[in-house]
């Protein structure tokens, strides 16, 4: 008791006699506190941070083969004039998600031999109250069909349809767009519909002050045992290419009664040509005793004005006359999983006329036709092997069949009077995280 007291007494003392000291030293208690709090507080948002962002990606490598050197392909872009064979990365994709507070920051970047490029750079803003509008704002896919919005990495084939490839470029569109869809778990949370306006010539900067819209009707169902999915829907798109010379062709009849390109209305500088597709898609999976089987199809049709030369749709202003043409096209899949294997085999059929006025021999350079207007099909035979969940192994070999016309070229790959020997074999190993 007496120690007790003693000790009480010195630090009284202490305390009086040296009343600097001891503020001083709670003057670095609380700074050291304070110290301390910040860290911590710089902590939690670290790793608030870390948990709200996400970090995904892919990298496809590949070797092609192709029937002869320099032919124009849609499997990976043309070959080289003196290349049968070739090494590529096809896609490397890195892809930054953030999520916070019923809003989502996306930036996506593709890296190859070629260079990086943007495929992705958006907002996407949805209301907080319903959960049922989604505003989307920036670089992102067009709202087109199915298979523009379905993963690079997913897909079962190398690449997208002719037809895909052709009238939407690169996927991505600069613009905005509105998403409708009931709150997940509501009766009606199947059904999505995407709206909104584009610049309509891909990712480049805008040339003219016209906007395309775009929508997408959707639905996607299953049973309760989420064996059987189903699903379908319905797409629009209404746009324009700016004329800027006074010759617009069209389709009509020539002096001695074939089809032909003739000379349109006349028209003035800065006006728009007709840009309209429709479409419709469905999707059918059945998983059975021999594994999961996939059925997927897309038909579209519509007007696309192009060059003499070219139906592709423009990512820059066209300074050529324009050539207005009325196109048709479809795709079908039928994808079979093994049983419960790792294994995947693929057939898929690819057909695409960029002209539906002619064929064959009415394709003729005298009445302003050219290879543009030639239709083809694709026979698309594949095996996938999922090594892991990371690793992914394709084979995939595409038969390309055009019509015969009377366009005679200088060379093995681009004389249209006979089928041009263009097949592609595609070996591809794909990482994803």
């Amino acid at each position: 008791m007496k120690t007790i007291f003693l000790s009480i007494l010195a630090f009284v003392a202490v305390s009086t006699l040296f009343p600097r000291q001891a503020n001083a030293q709670q003057s670095v208690n609380d700074s050291l506190i304070s110290t301390l709090q910040a860290e911590a507080d710089n902590n939690t948002t670290s790793i608030d941070l870390i948990n709200r962002l996400k970090i995904t990606g892919y990298i496809q490598a590949q070797w092609q083969m192709a029937d002869t050197a320099g032919i124009n392909s849609f499997s990976g872009g043309n070959f080289p004039k003196t290349v049968d064979n070739r090494f590529l990365i096809r896609r490397g994709r890195i892809k930054f998600t953030y999520d916070y507070s019923f809003s989502q920051f996306v930036l996506q970047l593709d890296a190859t031999e070629k260079g990086v490029a943007i495929k992705d750079a958006y907002i996407a803003v949805m209301d907080p109250w319903a959960n049922f509008v989604t505003l989307t704002a920036g670089v992102f896919d067009r709202p087109f069909g199915y298979e523009i919005t379905y993963s690079s990495s997913s897909r079962e084939t190398p690449e997208r349809a002719r037809s895909f490839q052709t009238l939407f470029p690169g996927e991505r569109d600069l613009g905005a767009k509105i998403t409708l869809q009931p709150k997940k778990g509501t009766r009606y949370d199947f059904i999505k519909l995407d709206a909104g306006f584009f610049a309509g010539n891909g990712i480049n900067s805008e040339t003219d002050n016209h906007k395309d819209f775009i929508g997408h009707l959707s639905f996607a169902k299953a049973n309760k045992a989420q064996k059987f999915k189903y699903g379908g829907g319905i797409s629009y798109y209404n746009g324009g290419v700016l004329q800027t010379t006074k010759k617009n062709y069209k389709m009509g009849t020539a002096s001695d009664d074939a089809n032909a390109f003739v000379l349109g209305d006349s028209t003035s500088i800065n006006t728009f040509a007709k840009r309209t597709y429709y479409g419709a898609d469905v999707q059918f999976s059945l998983q059975t005793g021999i594994g999961i089987s996939t059925l997927r199809a897309e038909w579209l049709f519509g007007k696309q004005p192009g060059s003499s030369s070219s139906t592709s749709s423009p990512t820059g202003l066209q300074t050529t006359d324009i050539y207005n043409r009325t196109f048709g096209a479809y795709y079908i899949y039928l994808i079979q999983n093994i049983g419960m294997s790792k294994h995947q085999l693929v057939v898929k059929y690819d057909w695409y006329d960029p002209n539906i006025k002619v064929s064959g021999n009415e394709i003729q350079s005298k009445y302003k036709l050219s290879s543009a207007d030639v239709f083809y099909s694709t026979l698309g035979l594949g095996w996938n092997y999922r090594f892991n969940p990371q690793v992914k192994f394709t084979a995939y070999y595409e038969i390309v069949k055009n019509e015969t016309t009377g366009i005679a070229g200088a060379n093995s790959t681009n004389n249209f009077t006979k089928d041009l020997k263009d097949n592609v074999l595609t070996l591809r190993v794909q990482y994803k995280f």
